[in-house]
């Protein structure tokens, strides 16, 4: 993780001590139930919760074994130990190290996924405000980065809205997919543990119970997991490019935020750059390096093996808490955004109303005119606004073709913005709701 680009609460579900408090907890609810089912004294489970709920488990001791016993599960156990007591033997019977690893850390994914929840749910709530705020905002559509027809600006955040909604649902499908516990012993068959202590472990840590778990959980649901932050990190780039291209000065329709004190460059200091937009770019393509390796993740030999560990030790905290960090960022960006319809306008009227194009061609051919000629009359008329010679109204109205279908006053309501927006109320209903 980068500490620049990290929230607290997102690197601290990835602490040492977070992980060794769920290790713990797993273990304890582990020796509860066996306890239960007769397998351990009970005193001793109860000891094991009392001396070991509230400890600090101490991240340098347990290293400092680790160097020596080379596995870091039996030297989180030893440490237990140290500060249990005797009652510690009966810790980890017939379980296996993947089954406290595995089930930890769909805890933790589970945990970050509820951030990430909340994150796409403030980026909604800024979309859906400023959507409201520019739903009749003109400004011209672009299609290969060239202006096309006009819509509204608002039109163009409810389709980010919508988009954030899918983020929204795959989050929620992720965190369902990933959210399993397995404590089923050595290759998984509960020869040494009972399936029972599985399904009470479960329930407590608020995860359901993986069906067939070999040694390891599944690591096709490792892989839908970062898959889904993948796609949600290429949404956030999606809207970021959107703003960084409508920032650029030649546009300008809108800009990030500029704050008092704020400065854009070291050498030139009337710079107002994109640096929020253009960091949310970077962050998503460090998100969507998870994809590939946990993809590669899932085909681990026979019932497990362990070179899915030292990949999902590094994706997986960086991706979580960069997400985290992206959205939050998204959000404020959005919330804070400057919009200029003034220069929206100026946009628009720059082509001298060849935005207007295709509505003059379809015209046309209602009256008679076959497409192919229709298309070359607006054409060559619209080719002579590109070469700054004039008003495509006035050289349409000087057209003797055009003008055997049309008189000036004729082609005036063509031009009208309002075309383009009779539709806005019903594509916002679909969005958000009557």
């Amino acid at each position: 993780m980068i500490p620049r680009y990290s929230r607290q609460d997102a690197a601290a579900i990835w602490d040492p001590s977070t992980k060794y408090k769920i290790w713990f907890e797993i273990e304890a609810h582990a020796a509860t139930k066996m306890a239960e089912l007769g397998v351990i004294p009970k005193d001793a489970a109860e000891t094991l919760w009392a001396k070991g709920k509230d400890a600090a488990f101490d991240s340098d001791r347990i290293d400092e074994i680790e160097r020596t016993v080379k596995h870091d599960v039996i030297a989180f156990l030893t440490h237990v130990s140290e500060i249990v007591g005797p009652e510690a033997r009966f810790l980890h019977q017939g379980m296996t190290s993947s089954d406290v690893l595995d089930t930890c850390f769909a805890v933790q994914l589970q945990r970050s996924a509820d951030l990430l929840l909340e994150g796409t749910d403030l980026v909604l709530a800024a979309l859906k405000k400023r959507a409201l705020e520019h739903k009749f905002t003109a400004t011209v559509g672009r299609s290969h980065g060239i202006h096309a027809e006009p819509v509204t600006f608002g039109l163009k955040l409810a389709g980010y809205y919508a988009e954030f909604v899918r983020a929204r649902k795959r989050l929620e499908v992720a965190r369902e997919e990933i959210s399993t516990c397995a404590i089923s012993g050595a290759v998984g068959t509960f020869a040494n543990v009972s399936p029972e202590v599985e399904i009470y472990v479960a329930e407590k840590m608020g995860l359901s119970v993986e069906p067939v778990s070999t040694q390891v959980i599944p690591r096709d649901r490792h892989a839908a997991f970062f898959a889904a932050l993948g796609v949600v990190a290429s949404s956030i780039e999606r809207l970021a490019v959107e703003i960084r291209h409508l920032q650029r000065t030649e546009v300008l329709e809108a800009e990030e935020f500029f704050s008092k004190g704020q400065k854009g460059s070291s050498a030139m200091p009337h710079k107002r750059n994109p640096v929020l937009t253009e960091n949310l770019t970077g962050l998503a393509r460090l998100v969507r390096s998870a994809v590939v390796p946990a993809m590669e993740n899932v085909a681990l030999w026979h019932e497990r093996d362990i070179s899915h560990s030292s990949v999902e030790r590094g994706i997986a905290p960086d991706a979580c808490v960069h997400l985290d960090f992206a959205l939050r960022r998204l959000a404020g960006v959005v919330e804070n955004l400057l919009v200029y319809p003034e220069n929206m306008q100026k946009n628009l009227d720059r082509l001298g109303g060849l935005v207007h194009s295709q509505r003059v061609l379809l015209a046309l051919t209602q009256k008679g005119m076959s497409r192919e000629d229709s298309y070359s009359a607006v054409q060559r008329n619209a080719m002579r606004v590109w070469r700054g010679e004039g008003n495509f109204l006035d050289f349409l109205s000087a057209d003797e073709d055009v003008s055997k279908f049309f008189t000036r006053e004729e082609l005036e309501p063509f031009f009208d913005l309002g075309y383009h927006t009779k539709h806005v109320d019903t594509i916002f209903a679909r969005v958000f709701g009557e």
